[in-house]
Parts: structure tokens; C-alpha cells; sequence
């Protein structure tokens, strides 16, 4: 069964990239990641149709969705020849490749929910959108009468589908090939209607959103929206995500801070540290308050937590690009400059006079010395504490 239900469809799942693509029509479909220059961002989607509902797993994807995981510390993409599947070039950047299957009942009690979530899916069973509502209890049906004769025949090749004990050994002998390869690259297995599904393979993934810091006093004392616009952006985010079927777990983090006051928290290096005690093997970061690349992103992140990253537990390490030129975010730029228009054009431009340039140039002097006071605080007080406490220790 596994093998006849769908055909050509290349087992649900297909490899769509800027520097080619590789497909497979048998039962297992498989993908990777490119790495990427931070001038250069190679995008990859992995698209996989489904429904919802199906039986003992979250619900899969109602939508098109896609993945895209970028790295600054390789100038090279990693992609697969057609013909021979030999990388193009090697990277010492780590890789990930997911191998798509259809799954099938490792034990006869699987078979009949098994089949139910075969029969669930309106890409194996098409019903006009008027009697959609009957997929479910259609399935239901099917799967019970059937559930005996499947039975049979899995209980005549020992008792389940081996499907899932040969795609896991596919995937290891992968792994060491890729190796021989130069090709460093972490294997995951997904089945479209059994265990491990497709979407839990993905779900592995921890969505980390870095922003930049700021002190605390700024937001408490000064009223300082900072904080509550970083954390509806990123609700935005996830369910925008959500909507797509994309349900992987978030946290949120902030960066570069200096000095010896309390900036917001948690802290990015400390959370990198928990997570890797907790478990965490793969990391996605997300720079949510950078809409460019510069040394916060390129180094800071790039360099110093990911190291971090790595030396507490965390395997995969990637990171999403800052917006940079993006069309979309251009195009949102150019509609709130006109959505400003209005209001900009409403201002009435006063001339100063002689005393008000003099109450402003007084005004000027006076930030720029209590500023520059407060500057050489913030940055020469950790040295003098630490200088003290040697002296005295």
C-alpha cells in the first residue's frame, strides 16, 4: 500500500532552491540547506501538503509553508547535482537533511489509525468542497473495514511496515556518506501519516528571537515603549507562523548590553547557556529589532553566541538574515512614509529667533557634558570595580 498511494506525487514532498532543486518520486524524499553569505542568501522551502485532523498527531500543515535558514560564515551553497548527487562544494558549516516518507504501522494495532490518517488526507480521497465535512467520518469508515484484510497481509511480513527501521538506517548510512564527503550533516526522518511525523521532525527546531538591549530605567522609569513593541512584533510573528502550520517553540532574549545597570532581561548569553542544559539541540536565530547586518549581527551573533551556543549543548546553529533590501520590508517602508504624509505636512515650521538659538546651543553644551560624563561611567566603571577589588584582594 505505502507504495502505490501516491504515485508520481514524489511522496508529498519537493525540493524548491535558486541553485537547483532534487526531487524523488520513490518512498522517501529528502531536502538540505545551503549555507550562505551574508551578501548572498540562499532560500529553501520545503512544501508539503496535508489536512488536518489526523488521528494521535498535531494537526498538519493547511498550507503551504516554507523554511529558509541562512549562515554568515560560509561563502558557499550547498546544493546537490542531479544527475550524480554529489555536492557542488563543501562547507564546514553544518547542514541539515530531512527524509520524507510515507510512514506505515510498525504494529498491527497501528494498522487502523494508520489508515485512518492515510484516508483523512483529501489528497488521497477528493471530495467536492460541498461534502469536505464528511473527509473525517469517511476515513473512519474506510479505515475500520479495511483495518482487517491490512491486517493480514502485515501480519504475513512480520507483524508491521519495516518502512520506519529502514528509513532510520537510510538516514544513518546517509549521514557517513555525506561525511566521506566533507559534508558535515545532521539526518532527520518524517513520515507524512505515521511516527515521527514530518511536523515533529521540523518542531525540533527552537525559534530564538535576539534584540537588542536597552536599560531597564529606560522602559520602568521613562516610559520607554521598547519591550511592548518587541513583544507584539514577535506575537505577530508566531502567529503568522501558526497560520501557516509552523508550531515550533519560541523564546525571546536581548542582547549588547554594557556597562553595570540592569538592562532588560533575560539576557541572550545566559539564555543560550539554559537552553543547552535543557536540551536544546537546534537553534534557529532571529535578530527581531535588526533590520540590518552589522556587528551585533555578523559577530556578536554570528561568532560569539553561536560559539556559545555550541559549547553549551546546541548542535545546529542558524541564523535568519536581517531585512537588508527585502522588497517587502522596502515596500512597507515607502507605504508608512506615505501614510506620514498627512500629519508631516500638518507640522507648522516655526523661525527661531537669536534667543531661542542661544537657549538651544546652551541646551546642546549642557547634554553633551552630563552625556559624556555618563558615557565614561557606563564603559570605565566595570574596569575601576575590577581594579579595586584586585587592590584590595
Amino acid at each position: 500500500m505505502e507504495c502505490r498511494v501516491l504515485g508520481s506525487r514524489c511522496a508529498g514532498g519537493k525540493i524548491l532552491g535558486k541553485t537547483g532543486s532534487a526531487t524523488s518520486c520513490g518512498k522517501a524524499t529528502c531536502f538540505t540547506s545551503c549555507g550562505a553569505s551574508t551578501k548572498h542568501v540562499r532560500n529553501l522551502q520545503l512544501v508539503a501538503n496535508g489536512s488536518s485532523g489526523y488521528v494521535n498527531r498535531r494537526p498538519v500543515l493547511k498550507h503551504q509553508w516554507s523554511l529558509a535558514a541562512a549562515s554568515s560564515s560560509a561563502n558557499v551553497c550547498t546544493s546537490f547535482d542531479e544527475a550524480k548527487g554529489v555536492p557542488s562544494e563543501a562547507v564546514e558549516e553544518k547542514v541539515g537533511v530531512l527524509l520524507l516518507n510515507l510512514g506505515g504501522p510498525e504494529t498491527l494495532d497501528d494498522v487502523q489509525p494508520f489508515l485512518f490518517n492515510l484516508f483523512a488526507d483529501p489528497d488521497i480521497i477528493r471530495l467536492p468542497r460541498l461534502f469536505r465535512f464528511l473527509q473525517r467520518p469517511l476515513a473512519k469508515l474506510i479505515s475500520t473495514f479495511r483495518a482487517p484484510k491490512s491486517k493480514e497481509g502485515y501480519a504475513s511480513i512480520g507483524g508491521g511496515s519495516p518502512l520506519r527501521k529502514i528509513t532510520d538506517e537510510q538516514a544513518n548510512a546517509l549521514k557517513i556518506a555525506l561525511e566521506n564527503k566533507n559534508l558535515h550533516a545532521n539526518i532527520y526522518v518524517g513520515m507524512r501519516y505515521w511516527y515521527p511525523f514530518t511536523e515533529e521532525a521540523i518542531d525540533q527546531v527552537m525559534i530564538f528571537f535576539s534584540a537588542h538591549g536597552v536599560p531597564l530605567t529606560y522602559v520602568e522609569d521613562a516610559g520607554d515603549p521598547y519591550r511592548d513593541q518587541i513583544e507584539e512584533c514577535i506575537d505577530l510573528i508566531m502567529g503568522e507562523l501558526r497560520s501557516r502550520g509552523i508550531l515550533n517553540n519560541h523564546t525571546l532574549a536581548y542582547q549588547s548590553r554594557v556597562g553595570p545597570v540592569q538592562w532588560l532581561k533575560p539576557y541572550t548569553d545566559e539564555v543560550l547557556v539554559e537552553l543547552g542544559q535543557k536540551g536544546v539541540k537546534s537553534l534557529l536565530a532571529v535578530p527581531v529589532s535588526f533590520v540590518s547586518e552589522h556587528i551585533e549581527t555578523l559577530e556578536e551573533i554570528d561568532m560569539e553566541y553561536k560559539e556559545l551556543a555550541l559549547e553549551s549543548g546546541i548542535e545546529n546553529w542558524g541564523r535568519v538574515p536581517a531585512l537588508g533590501c527585502t522588497g517587502s520590508f522596502i515596500s512597507d517602508l515607502a507605504d508608512a512614509v506615505v501614510e506620514a504624509l498627512p500629519s508631516a505636512s500638518a507640522l507648522v515650521t516655526r523661525k527661531p529667533n537669536d534667543t531661542d538659538s542661544d537657549i538651544d546651543f546652551m541646551h546642546y553644551l549642557t547634554k553633551m557634558f552630563f552625556g559624556s560624563v555618563l558615557a565614561f561611567i557606563l564603559l570605565l566603571s566595570p574596569r575601576l570595580i575590577s581594579a579595586f577589588r584586585n587592590t584590595v584582594l
